[in-house]
């Protein structure tokens, strides 16, 4: 094992300031997915960033596949981190899996916690019900969803058993694949080539793992335990993410939440579409929810 949680995970401490941010990455990236948003925060915060267990930055052989087989084995490495460098609290902005993690990490110790910033968020990729039945279109009205039995996460049981199966068959030809559509552009665009990176750099086993526990968790009924205000940014167009789920998390969370859908397209918009991006997420971070936002 590692001499420390800092080594195991390539913990670095930027910047200065009274005020901690720290900063999580989704699945299939590195904590290099934030180099947009880093230059903009050092002067003001000290910002903690880090990589997850199973990036490719972090040493194989450290993967648990029991810890990791749930969500969460991350929210306590989150909170190692955190014990580890004397974080009393933090604003912590969570990217895909890791806004989830420092979702059920808050539920342990919120007393951390000064606010959770979720980027491209959801508590369930799996629809229920009888929603793939229906034909979706730009005019369709996810609201009656809210409200019902049904919950359209985006993804059908078929599509992701589809999905392991290639990452199975051939790794290298699914990241070719699988980048494009996630990040939302075609392999010579810079974000997709950085996302392939880091896919490529993970050991098949490991991603293959991760993805299958990703994309089965439901993390619904954890919401309501999230007392943390929490800032929800979603993607307008995310082939992993519809809209609809943003909204969903925000009307079952236990304590006060905001959304903003930024008009960009794809899953990691602060590396896609950093312009857009990056300005919402540091007035996130600047401002705290107040009474009458929604």
């Amino acid at each position: 094992m590692a001499s420390s949680i800092a080594e195991a995970h390539n913990v670095r401490v930027l910047g200065s300031g009274d005020t901690v941010v720290v900063l999580g990455h989704g699945f299939g990236t590195d904590q290099s997915v934030w180099k947009h948003l880093i230059p903009h925060l050092v002067d003001c915060y000290k910002v903690i960033v880090y990589d997850h267990m199973g990036a490719g930055t972090t040493n194989p052989d450290y993967f648990d596949f029991d810890r990791y087989s749930t969500l969460e084995g991350y929210a306590y490495d989150l909170l190692a981190i955190l014990e580890e460098f004397g974080v009393q609290k933090c604003i912590y902005v969570g990217h895909s899996l890791s806004s989830m993690a420092g979702a059920i990490a808050s539920i342990f110790r919120p007393d951390l916690f000064h606010k959770l910033i979720m980027l491209s968020a959801s508590p369930r990729f799996l629809n229920t019900g009888e929603i793939n039945a229906i034909q979706f279109s730009s005019s369709f009205n996810f609201d009656r969803f809210l409200n019902t039995g049904d919950y359209f996460g985006g993804f059908e049981q078929e599509d992701i058993n589809e999905l392991c199966g290639a990452m199975e068959t051939n790794y290298k030809s699914w990241v070719s694949g699988f980048a494009p559509l996630v990040v939302g552009g075609d392999m010579d665009s810079v974000a997709v080539q950085e996302f392939s990176r880091t896919l490529f750099s993970m050991r098949p086993d490991i991603a293959l793992s991760m993805f299958r526990m990703i994309f089965t968790f439901d993390l619904r009924h954890f919401l309501e335990r999230v007392t943390v205000p929490c800032h929800i940014i979603q993607s307008s167009k995310d082939l992993a993410v519809p809209v609809a789920v943003a909204e969903y998390i925000h009307q079952n969370l236990g304590g006060k939440s905001i959304v903003e859908v930024v008009p960009t397209e794809g899953h990691l918009p602060q590396l896609s579409s950093p312009e857009l991006t990056i300005p919402v997420l540091v007035r996130h971070i600047q401002h705290d929810i107040v009474d009458g936002d929604h």
